[in-house]
Order: C-alpha cells, then structure tokens, then sequence
C-alpha cells in the first residue's frame, strides 16, 4: 500500500496520529508524517477518513 501526504494541505490536526499511531506521527511543524518502519494495515482507511482536510490517500499496490 502506497500513502501519500500531501504537506500543502495538511493543517497538522493530528487525526491521522490518533486513528493510526503504528503508521502516523507528527513533524516538529505539527504536520502529518509517516513512521520510518510504518506497518499499514486497516487503522491507515480510518486515518484517511478522519483527516478533515483530505491530505492523505492510498494506492494499494498492484501485482504485475
């Protein structure tokens, strides 16, 4: 699964941190970041729907 952050948007209210905290973690600006050893799983959908902006997507990866 790919996650994108898109920092433009982001207004740092940390839901994404709150919903997925295995996957999610805030910068020193307050911005939505992910973990360097990020383990996505289902909490990642609840993450996207709670970002009141819409600053995260997902692709899920597709096989060849």
């Amino acid at each position: 699964m790919r996650i994108d952050i898109d920092k433009d948007v982001c207004i740092g209210a940390g839901q994404c941190a709150l919903a997925a905290p295995k996957v999610f973690t805030q910068d020193e600006d307050g911005l939505s970041e992910l973990l360097p050893e990020a383990a996505p799983g289902p909490m990642v959908a609840e993450a996207v729907r709670a970002c009141p902006v819409g600053a995260i997507r997902t692709e899920e990866a597709r096989g060849a």
